[in-house]
């Protein structure tokens, strides 16, 4: 992943950072569980300071959009270049959403701190892209990270038309 500037979501997911089904648990267990699929993922320079930084950032305010989905996010030091992960659970998770309901897709993103104006305009990018209601069923629906992955680039080929 290259901070080339480009707004792409799909090129920031790869197969070993996308996951379906995924046992759900506490907002805790599930949060720590879509940052652990950075492990090992191009940019990161340091795990357990991203953990530490998107933990810190949900304290301020849950990240629980609504919709079934939320937008965990930072700007650290501990990445090199905009990273991010996407999973869907099993059932859904409390998880102080803004409409009160479950979470069940999680989409992380994790950004340079000297990359503000990109970070916000990604999850602007992310925002619309996850407010159609079909593209959300369809993820819900995913039965593979793989066919996941495939919703995200014909989506991210739509909104860039």
């Amino acid at each position: 992943m290259s901070s080339n500037g480009s707004l792409s979501i799909a090129h920031l997911l790869t197969p070993e950072t996308v996951r379906v089904k995924m046992p759900g648990g506490t907002k805790d267990d599930v949060l720590n569980a879509v940052i652990d699929l950075l492990e090992g993922a191009d940019g990161v320079i340091d795990l357990a300071q991203v953990r530490h930084d998107v933990f810190a950032r949900e304290r301020q305010m849950s990240t629980g959009v609504g919709m079934g989905l939320a937008l965990p996010h930072a700007r650290t030091a501990a990445v090199a270049d905009t990273v991010a992960a996407f999973a869907t659970t099993a059932d859904g998770v409390a998880f102080a959403a803004h409409d009160g309901q479950p979470v069940s897709m999680i989409f992380l993103l994790v950004g340079p701190e000297g990359e503000r104006g990109r970070h916000i305009r990604l999850l602007g990018r992310i925002s619309r892209l996850m407010n159609r209601d079909e593209f959300r069923q369809r993820l819900l629906a995913a039965a593979t990270s793989a066919e996941a992955l495939t919703l995200f680039r014909d989506a991210d080929a739509e909104l860039a038309a």
